[in-house]
């Protein structure tokens, strides 16, 4: 894990994406490519994804369809790689949330700078987190996460504390439930680049979460361990 942000490219021209990729691993930006819409959710769902660069004209599901879904799931910034020709597509995309849209041809070195812009006013909280935007908690099994004062309350809504490793995988959790996270994909999407918050193992904080959530740590029903997968949180969550 490094210091640099991990930004997705999602172009299908792959003559667009290779070389824009390698310049901005040149200039300390980490790159992941994606060609499809289909490909990028999937990017999305497993990784820490700091700021999506998106192509507006893609065969199948086009950007803005993926713009939407991106606002929709998450906070992760958008920036838009649009044609002079798309005008009225711009609009609709800065109109349901897209940060910010560079006209192709653009300047790498331009392009470079709005990224550096717009992470400077979006990035907050840990890289890549994944919030409901119109959230303010999550509720699973009786209790409830609030993402704005990051703890964690039962059901008579005493707060339970947290430390910041704990609060980031729970997180990782709440929005990926019923789904097998690899060890691998926790700590992508749950510590980012900040390694600080997993001193200890993956393994240590499932324990630690089990003792805070589970009636019975030891025959756990809400954090399940998935042999040779990996930990699922097996309770249904909504969102409040």
């Amino acid at each position: 894990m490094t210091d640099q942000p991990h930004i997705l490219l999602v172009d299908d021209e792959r003559d667009i994406r290779d070389p824009l990729a390698a310049f901005l691993d040149k200039n300390g930006v980490r790159v992941t490519k994606a060609d499809t819409a289909a490909v990028a959710r999937e990017i999305v769902a497993v990784h820490a994804i700091d700021l999506v660069l998106l192509d507006i004209m893609m065969p199948g599901e086009d950007g803005l369809s993926l713009a939407r879904w991106l606002r929709a799931t998450s906070e992760i910034p958008v920036i838009l790689l649009t044609a002079k020709t798309e005008e009225l597509d711009r609009i609709v995309g800065l109109e349901i949330g897209a940060d910010d849209y560079v006209t192709k041809p653009f300047s790498p070195r331009e392009l470079l700078a709005r990224i550096k812009a717009v992470l400077r006013r979006t990035q907050g909280g840990g890289a890549g987190e994944v919030r409901a935007p119109d959230a303010q908690g999550f509720g699973f099994g009786g209790w409830i996460l609030r993402t704005g004062e990051r703890e964690l309350v039962d059901g008579e809504g005493v707060a339970v504390p947290l430390s910041t490793g704990e609060y980031n995988l729970l997180h990782a959790f709440v929005t990926h439930p019923r789904r097998v996270l690899t060890r691998d994909q926790l700590l992508d999407l749950s510590a980012g680049r900040e390694l600080a918050a997993f001193e200890r193992s993956i393994d240590n904080h499932i324990s630690r979460l089990r003792r805070k959530v589970e009636a019975d740590p030891a025959d756990p029903k809400l954090i399940k361990t998935i042999w040779g997968g990996g930990y699922m949180l097996a309770a249904e969550v909504r969102r409040i």
